[in-house]
């Protein structure tokens, strides 16, 4: 398709707008694109990945010399990689270069320990030793109180009952 401004050459920018509900397209090619102001818009915002973690690593020295350069046994990434990319390389560069990530991880998180919220607490069902398995007298229990639940006509905990018997008489 041909730039929707100048006709000559390929459009390649796709600008859609919308102005009081109605949808504009425009095809245009690159130079009509940079001369209308379309070029690239998140320029401004300077949207660099690597500047934008090195931002949180300004207090280490760049300048490190190849022979000194210590790397990562696991993935052989250096320090300096993993400033440049903004990624840590594997979970062994944590180890690896602990001492140099420990303050940038504090400046971003605010801490280097986790502090976060505690599990909520479960009930502990304490279930007797494999050798006590005579539940006669649970059993027996538990009949009267479902033969009671019949007699009340309240079946729906008579068939709760009905099954925990079950389930305790399959566990002899």
């Amino acid at each position: 398709m041909l730039c929707q401004n100048c006709n000559k050459n390929e459009a390649t920018t796709h600008i859609k707008r919308i102005v009081n509900g109605e949808a504009m397209e425009s095809h245009l090619c690159a130079d009509c694109a940079k001369t209308l102001g379309y070029d690239d818009i998140f320029d401004s915002f300077n949207l660099r990945l690597p500047g934008l973690f090195s931002a949180f690593f300004s207090d280490t020295p760049f300048a490190l010399t190849a022979a000194k350069t210590t790397r990562c046994d696991n993935c052989g990434s250096s320090f300096n990689d993993i400033v440049n990319s903004g990624a840590v390389g594997c979970a062994h560069c944590y180890e690896v270069f602990r001492d140099k990530l420990m303050p940038s991880v504090q400046r971003i998180h605010g801490r280097v320990s986790h502090v976060g919220r505690k599990p909520l607490r479960h009930e502990t069902i304490i279930l007797p030793p494999e050798d006590e398995t005579d539940n006669s007298a649970l059993i027996e229990e538990k009949q009267a109180e479902l033969e009671k639940a019949v007699e009340q006509q309240d079946f729906e905990r008579a068939a709760v009952l009905r099954d925990e018997i079950n389930a305790l008489k399959e566990a002899k």
